[in-house]
């Protein structure tokens, strides 16, 4: 059977550099999906042009810098990550060869072969964030799984987990102890659900 082999990361986006290429609806897509999950992303945004929606969305966010011109090799310096959105396919993949070469973790929308990482469904709330993928075989799988996990996941959740942070400061003994206590308090948490079933359609906003 085929396996998600991706491995999970959260990344401080606000202590990174990312670079975005592409200032067209893609391109809007990508930045207003980062900026949902990290308001404070370190984000730069390059085209020779960009929608109207792009540029109002970037006056909401100081983190975001837009530099009006077309891609240059030396753009990639100091960077820590690339998604390349633009409208030529041979552009996008000199951006993804050039990255590879740095080193860089790269992004080429709607191209899996040129994806180093995915943009997954993200659910938020409070601290607790979860993150889904689908090996971007079926995003509206990913979506609908983020709409059931924003729903049964109770708004309270973050009180909760605030409260066990403060409560395992209390704690004593050795590592395995706390741990053993911590896995004994939270077992509750252990709630069977039934399956979720979807039906792909053409909806892109999770991997």
């Amino acid at each position: 059977m085929e396996r998600n082999e991706l491995y999970p990361i959260f990344l401080k986006l606000h202590q990174l550099n990312v670079l975005i290429v592409g200032g067209g609806n893609v391109g809007l897509e990508k930045l207003s999906f980062l900026l949902k999950s990290s308001p404070n992303a370190n984000v730069e945004v390059v085209a020779p042009k960009f929608l109207p929606e792009l540029e109002e969305l970037v006056e909401r966010h100081p983190s975001v810098k837009l530099t009006c011109r077309k891609f240059n090799r030396w753009m990639l310096r100091k960077r820590h990550m690339v998604i390349a959105c633009t409208d030529d396919l041979a552009v996008n993949k000199r951006i993804y060869d050039l990255s590879r070469k740095r080193y860089l973790i790269c992004n080429i929308a709607d191209t899996p072969t040129l994806c180093d990482y995915y943009l997954g469904g993200i659910v938020t709330k409070g601290n607790v964030k979860i993150a889904i993928s689908t090996n971007g075989k079926s995003p509206t799988t990913a979506k609908r799984l983020r709409e059931f996990f924003e729903e049964i996941i109770p708004e309270d959740i973050n009180q909760m987990v605030l409260n066990l942070n403060e409560y395992r400061k209390t704690l004593k003994g050795n590592f395995e102890e706390k741990v053993n206590k911590m896995n004994e308090i939270t077992a509750a948490l252990k709630i069977p659900v039934a399956p979720v079933v979807g039906t792909e359609r053409n909806i892109q906003d999770g991997r």
